[in-house]
C-alpha cells in the first residue's frame, strides 16, 4: 500500500504547485494585460488591430520553456520527441486560435473605448458565459449557488448598460462608448465559449494530455491568433503606422516599444495560465479566477489612471462578488460531499507529472 500511496502523494503534490504557478500567471496577465493596454491608449496609442496583435504575439517566448522540457526528457530518453502535438490535436488548436485572434480584437477595440474599471465589470459577465458552455460541452453539473452566481453576474452587467454614459471620456461619443461596450460584451461571451471547447479538446484528443503538451496548445493557438490579427494589421495598415505613432507618443517613443513588448509578454502569462488552470482543475475555475480578481484590477485603475468610481460601478461590483462567493461556497458544499461518499473517486484529470 505504502508504494502505491506514495506516488499518489507525489502527483497530487506536482498538481497542486502546477495549479498554483498557473493561478499565479493568470493573475498577472489577467489584471497586468488591461492595464497596460489601456496605458497604450491614453497617451496616444490608436491602433486597434495592433493591441489585439500584442495579446497572442509573445507566443515565441513558449519556446524557451518547451526547448529545456525537451533537453530534460532528453537527458533522460534520448529518443524523445522534439514535439508531442498529433495533426487531430494540431487542428483543434488552430481552430481555437482563429476564434482567440477574432476574441482579441473584440476586447481590444472595447478597452480602447471603455475605462479599465469599466471593461473588467463587463468581462465578469464571462463567467457566466463559461458556466452555460461548460454546461453544454463538458456537461458541467450546476447547483442552486452556481445558478445564482450565473444570475448575479448578468445583472451587474445590466446595471453598467442602463448608465452607459456615466464615465464616457469626454472625447469619444455616446455610440463609440455604446459599441464598445456592447464589444466587449461579445469578447465575454466568445472567451466563455473558448475555455469550455480548450477543456473538450482535452478530453477528445486521444492522447495523454501533459503540461509540456498543454504549452504546445497555447503555442499554435497564440499562433493562429497572431496570424489572423496580422492580416487586421495588414489590411488596416498598421504597420506603416507604428513608427510615426512611436514619436508622437505620450511617454516618448523609447517607452512606446517597452509598452508593446511588455504587453506581449504580460499577455502570455494570461493566456498560458488559463489554460494550465483548466489542465490542472476546469475550465469553469479558471473563469472564475478569471472573474475573481476583477476587484483587483478595478482598484489598481482607479489608483494609476483616477478612473471615476460611481455608485453603478459599485452596485455592479458587489453583485460580481456576491455572485463569485455564491459560486466559491456551493463548489465548496460539493466538494465535501464528493469527499466523505463512500467509494468516490478522484475527479478526473491529465497526469501532471508525465512529460512536464
Amino acid at each position: 500500500m505504502e508504494t502505491k500511496q506514495e506516488p499518489q502523494a507525489n502527483t497530487s503534490t506536482t498538481k497542486r504547485t502546477l495549479l498554483i504557478l498557473n493561478c499565479i500567471l493568470l493573475s498577472i496577465g489577467n489584471c497586468g494585460g488591461p492595464l497596460i493596454m489601456r496605458l497604450y491608449f491614453i497617451h496616444g496609442g490608436k491602433r486597434v488591430w495592433l493591441s489585439s496583435w500584442l495579446e497572442t504575439g509573445g507566443w515565441p517566448i513558449l519556446l524557451i520553456p518547451l526547448f529545456i522540457s525537451y533537453l530534460h526528457r532528453r537527458s533522460t530518453n534520448p529518443p524523445t520527441k522534439l514535439f508531442y502535438m498529433k495533426p487531430r490535436l494540431f487542428l483543434a488548436a488552430t481552430f481555437i486560435g482563429v476564434l482567440t485572434g477574432l476574441d482579441d480584437y473584440l476586447y481590444a477595440y472595447g478597452v480602447a473605448r471603455l475605462p479599465v474599471s469599466t471593461s473588467s465589470l463587463i468581462i465578469a459577465t464571462q463567467l457566466a458565459f463559461t458556466a452555460a458552455f461548460a454546461f453544454l460541452l463538458v456537461k458541467q453539473k450546476f447547483t442552486s449557488f452556481s445558478i445564482n452566481a450565473v444570475v448575479l453576474l448578468t445583472a451587474g452587467a445590466g446595471v453598467l448598460a442602463l448608465h452607459t454614459s456615466s464615465d464616457r471620456p469626454g472625447h469619444e461619443s455616446t455610440k463609440q462608448y455604446a459599441l464598445g461596450f456592447v464589444m466587449t460584451l461579445v469578447a465575454a461571451a466568445l472567451y466563455g465559449f473558448i475555455l469550455p471547447l480548450v477543456e473538450l479538446t482535452y478530453k477528445k484528443s486521444k492522447q495523454e494530455i501533459s503540461y509540456t503538451l498543454v504549452m504546445e496548445i497555447q503555442m499554435v493557438m497564440c499562433l493562429f491568433a497572431t496570424i489572423f490579427c496580422t492580416i487586421g494589421m495588414l489590411v488596416n495598415k498598421d504597420f506603416n503606422v507604428i513608427p510615426r505613432e512611436a514619436r508622437e507618443f505620450g511617454l516618448g517613443e523609447t517607452k512606446y516599444y517597452v509598452i508593446l513588448v511588455w504587453s506581449a509578454i504580460i499577455w502570455q502569462c494570461f493566456f498560458l495560465g488559463a489554460i494550465g488552470v483548466i489542465f490542472c482543475a476546469s475550465s469553469l475555475l479558471s473563469g472564475i479566477l478569471i472573474a475573481v480578481l476583477l476587484p483587483v484590477t478595478e482598484v489598481l485603475a482607479v489608483i494609476f489612471y483616477q478612473e471615476n468610481f460611481q455608485a453603478e460601478k459599485g452596485v455592479a461590483l458587489a453583485l460580481s462578488l456576491w455572485g463569485f462567493v455564491s459560486y466559491f461556497y456551493g463548489e465548496v458544499k460539493e466538494s465535501k460531499k464528493k469527499n466523505l461518499a463512500p467509494g468516490s473517486e478522484m475527479p478526473r484529470s491529465s497526469s501532471p507529472t508525465e512529460n512536464v
